[in-house]
Parts: C-alpha cells; structure tokens; sequence
C-alpha cells in the first residue's frame, strides 16, 4: 500500500487547522497508509526556561547533555507526542504515540559526543512495530529519539529522523508541514523545485526571511537519501480531490553519459 511520512515541526503542532486533519481523510480514503514523526523545540525550551537552562544550538543541532536529554525526552514523549495523539483522535483519526527509542525503533549513533553530547543520527529503522499498527488502521507517530548499541538514548533532529523513516518505508512522499502553503517566488506558489534551484533562490534573495529555514529542512532531508519532499501548510488542505497543494523539492538529476 503506498505510504505517505508527514514530519511535523513542534512549532506547528498549536497551528494545524481542521483543512490539516481534513487532508489526512483524504489521503486515508485514496489508499494511503499515514507515518507522522514530530518534534517539539517550544515546549522542550519552555521546559528548559523553567529550570533555567539555556538552550545552546550548533549548526541547527541542539546540544544535549544528561540534563537536557531527560527533559527532550520527557517533554516528547509525555507532553508534544500526547498532544499530537490527541489532536488526531479529536477529528476521527486513530493514531497511536510511540517512542522512537522503544524496541529500537530508531538505531542510531553518536555524531560528537565531546561537541554535541548526546546527539545522534540515525543509521537503521526497526520497522516491524510501524508496519503493524499501519496494518491495524492507526496512525503511528513517532519521537525522534534513538538508541545506540550500548542502549544510550540519543537526541536526533526530527527532520533526520523523519527521512530516516521515510527512507525505510519507502514512501510515496515525504511531507514537511509549516505555516505556508509552499514556497512562494515572486509571489507566485512554486509547484517544484531542485534542490540548486532552491539553492539559487536563496542566493538571489527570492526566498528569504523565515521561509530559509523551512527550505533548509527540506533540503537537509534531502541530504539523507530521499529523492523528494513537499513543503506544505497545516492551516490549509495540502490534498485535495486527488491533487497535492504545495512545493514539491527534489534532487537534482545527475547526468550520466
């Protein structure tokens, strides 16, 4: 059956409007099995202000000591990953919570322990548990929190977390939700793009503001082996009557001879 991963940033989980969950009927009705990995940046800094921890970041990646790995993973799991269930089920769409660390879901390893702590990526996905509630009807979704070979749970960025799944499924698509209905140049929506396009686009300043970072997820993705993802709203339908609403980006194609 063909699949579809949705990666769902923390920030917009308090945004998804009733056409987001609409979208997700639909593609439910077109034959589409549904993957949902989500972060939780917000909540996780609004954890850490209330023990007075400031968060540190490098390259995008939050640095994770001991302490902040237990509030990553408590938040998650007990508060962002609840709400997302939540949501799902209060618009008829059966969904069950799990750990990506539990039964080894996410196996991963250590990027740079002496400079990032315990931030990992993920090198293998244990697919049996995904596969089995997809056969049930529900909705997985997913933490991205891995686990080495010694057991050590590990911070992983949920867009690496989120390819890292889509690639292991092998999805039809790999879906990036945001706050805009794609990207926009010279205010014109973009149906598709490559990857330099969008490189050049940045470069030119056609895209530019808050809308870089959401393109540099996207691309970061990319990064990890998947051919294509599609940058989408959650406050507008992204599928409707068949046809995708937003900006598909995908790999260049290399030349060969």
């Amino acid at each position: 059956m063909k699949k579809v991963l949705i990666k769902c940033g923390g920030s917009i989980l308090d945004e998804l409007s009733h056409d987001f969950f609409s979208s997700l009927h639909e593609l439910k009705k077109s034959g589409y099995e549904v993957v949902i990995v989500h972060g939780g940046g917000p909540d996780i800094n609004k954890m850490l202000e209330k023990l007075n921890v400031t968060p540190e970041y490098e390259n995008g990646l939050r640095k994770t000591n001991e302490e902040t790995l237990q509030v990553v993973e408590m938040v998650l799991s007990g508060q962002t990953n609840r709400k997302l269930v939540q949501l799902l089920e209060s618009h008829q769409l059966k969904a069950f919570g799990i750990h990506g660390s539990d039964n080894g879901i996410l196996q991963g390893e250590l990027i740079d322990q002496k400079r990032l702590g315990f931030v990992g990526e993920v090198k293998e996905v244990n697919d049996e548990i995904i596969h089995h509630l997809l056969q049930k009807n529900l909705i997985p979704v997913i933490t991205p929190i891995a686990t080495n070979k010694l057991g050590q749970k590990l911070n992983v960025n949920a867009d690496y977390a989120a390819a890292a799944v889509a690639h292991a499924l092998g999805v039809e698509h790999c879906i990036f939700v945001t706050d805009v209905v794609g990207i926009l140049i010279d205010g014109e929506l973009a149906r598709e793009l490559t990857t330099d396009e969008v490189e050049d686009n940045i470069t030119n300043g056609k895209i530019y503001g808050g809308m870089i970072p959401k393109v540099q997820s996207a691309l970061a993705a990319l990064e990890k082996g998947i051919s294509s993802v599609m940058v989408v709203s959650g406050n507008s339908p992204f599928y409707q009557q068949g046809k995708w609403l937003g900006t598909k980006i995908k790999r260049k194609e290399v030349m060969t001879k």
